[in-house]
C-alpha cells in the first residue's frame, strides 16, 4: 500500500529543506547584527566559558528586547566572566545589577543554577540540551535548545515568540500557536529543519529572521530570504478565495488549520498567522507606599528603604514602605492603615493627619497593573528605627539608585 500523504503543513521535501536552509544561512552571514554574546560564542575557545556567555544572553534575553539587553550584558560578564565568579556573588549583587531589567527571578536562578555547576558539576557546564534542561534550575526546553546548538554544535531545534512566528507563516499555521498540541508540532519541525553542520547559527538565523524581518507587524516580505517557501505569502499572492484557502482553512480535523469558525481575514495578509488565545488581561492592584524622609549626620537627604520578601514577585529587591491596599478603600482609611504598618517601622504611633499624599503612579507588570499611592513623611532625624522582621536601612539618593531597587520604586522616588 502506498505511504500516506504527509501532514499537508510539514517540510516534507528534502529538497526544499536544503534550499531553506542554504538560503537563510546564506542570509544570516551577510546581514546578521553584531551581538556581544555572538562574539563570545564565536571566539570563546573554553567550551565552559562558552556555554555561560550564551546562558546569560538567553536568559537576558527572555521577555526582553534586544537593546535594552545589550548594556547588561557587557556590565554582567565584566563583572563576573566566568560561572565561578558569579558563583561567588551575593544576590543582592545579583539583584543590584539586574535592577531595571525585570522579571527579577531571572537573575536569582540564574546564580543558583551558576552554584550548582560549580558545587556539584565540577565546574563543566553540561553538553547536550538534555542535561542542560535536567541539570540546571531555571533552564527550559528552549534556553537548552540555544546552549546546546550554538555552544556546543548539538543538532537540536529551538522554539522561541520569534521562530513560532516564522514557521507558523512559511506553513500556514492557523490553529492557537500557543497550545501544547501545536508547540510539540512546531517542536517537531524546528529539529527537523534544523542544518546538521551549522545549528548554532542555523537556529540564529531562524530567530534573526524572526527578529528583524518577518515581525509581528508590517514584516519585510520582500526582503524575506526564504519568501519562496513561505505558503502564508503565497495565498496572500493567489489571493483569499483561492484553492489555498480550501486547502489550509479548516479542512478535515487537522489539528494546525485555522478553525472554521475564524476565517482569515483579507486585511491581515501574512499576519494572520500565528494566531493567538486570547490574552488574559492583568489584574488590577492598589498599593499605598511612603517615603520616609530624614536629614543624615552629613545634612544630606535620606530615605528608608525596605527589602522584600525572598520569593515571589520582585523578590528580595528594595523597597519604600509599603502596603497593598483593599479593593474601594476611601483615602481617610487608606492613611489611617498606613500609618499604622509604618508604626513598625519607627516604632512610635504615626498620625496618619501627617501623611503627605503626593499622587500615583502606575507600573504595569506582565500579569498585574500596579498602582502605587505615593505619599511622604519627614522624620526627625535623630530618631532610632524600631527592629522589624525584613532589613532596612537608610540611603542617600544616590545610594538608592545604585541599590537593587525596581524600576517602580525609582519611579515612585521621582
Amino acid at each position: 500500500a502506498p505511504a500516506p500523504p504527509p501532514p499537508r503543513h510539514h517540510f516534507s521535501d528534502p529538497a526544499e529543506v536544503e534550499t531553506l536552509r542554504g538560503n537563510l544561512l546564506a542570509w544570516y552571514d551577510r546581514c546578521k547584527r553584531d551581538l556581544p554574546w555572538r562574539a563570545l560564542a564565536a571566539t570563546e575557545p573554553d567550551p565552559d566559558r562558552r556555554g555561560y556567555a550564551v546562558w546569560v544572553s538567553e536568559i537576558m534575553l527572555q521577555q526582553t528586547q534586544v537593546a535594552t539587553v545589550i548594556d547588561y550584558y557587557n556590565r554582567w560578564m565584566q563583572k563576573w566572566p566566568t560561572l565561578q565568579a558569579l558563583a561567588q556573588a551575593s544576590l543582592e549583587e545579583v539583584n543590584e545589577l539586574w535592577a531595571g531589567l525585570g522579571y527579577y527571578s531571572r537573575g536569582k536562578r540564574l546564580q543558583e543554577a551558576a552554584r550548582k555547576v560549580v558545587s556539584e558539576l565540577a565546574g563543566h557546564m553540561p553538553r547536550t540540551a538534555e542535561d542542560l534542561q535536567k541539570l540546571l534550575p531555571g533552564v527550559g526546553r528552549y534556553t537548552a535548545g540555544a546552549i546546546a546548538s550554538i555552544s556546543y554544535g548539538q543538532a537540536t531545534g529551538v522554539v522561541d515568540g520569534n521562530v513560532i512566528r516564522v514557521l507558523c507563516r512559511l506553513r500556514c499555521i492557523g490553529a492557537d500557536s500557543s497550545s501544547p498540541a501545536v508547540i510539540d508540532q512546531l517542536w517537531d519541525m524546528a529539529n527537523a529543519l534544523v542544518d546538521r553542520s551549522r545549528p548554532g547559527d542555523f537556529n540564529q538565523a531562524l530567530m534573526e529572521l524572526g527578529a528583524t524581518v518577518c515581525v509581528p507587524k508590517a514584516p519585510l516580505c520582500g526582503e524575506c530570504p526564504v519568501k519562496q517557501h513561505c505558503q502564508a505569502r503565497h495565498r496572500v499572492s493567489v489571493g483569499p478565495e483561492s484553492t489555498v484557502t480550501l486547502v489550509f482553512a479548516g479542512v478535515g480535523d487537522c489539528p494546525l488549520c485555522p478553525p472554521a469558525t475564524e476565517p482569515w481575514d483579507s486585511n491581515l495578509g501574512v499576519t494572520n498567522f500565528p494566531r493567538k488565545a486570547a490574552k488574559k488581561q492583568p489584574r488590577a492592584m492598589r498599593t499605598a507606599t511612603c517615603v520616609l524622609e530624614r536629614r543624615g549626620s552629613h545634612g544630606a537627604l535620606e530615605y528608608l528603604i525596605v527589602q522584600r520578601p525572598c520569593s515571589g514577585l520582585l523578590a528580595g529587591l528594595w523597597e519604600f514602605p509599603s502596603l497593598p491596599l483593599a479593593e474601594d478603600l476611601q483615602e481617610k482609611k487608606e492613611r489611617e492603615v498606613l500609618a499604622d504598618h509604618l508604626q513598625a517601622w519607627i516604632g512610635q504611633p504615626v498620625a496618619a493627619k501627617g501623611l503627605q499624599r503626593i499622587g500615583e503612579v502606575t507600573h504595569i507588570f506582565s500579569h498585574i497593573h500596579q498602582t502605587y499611592v505615593v505619599y511622604s513623611l519627614p522624620l526627625d532625624g535623630d530618631m532610632t528605627l524600631a527592629p522589624a522582621s525584613s532589613p532596612s536601612r537608610w540611603v542617600t539618593e544616590e545610594e538608592f539608585h545604585a541599590s537593587a531597587v525596581s524600576t517602580a520604586m525609582k519611579k515612585v522616588l521621582e
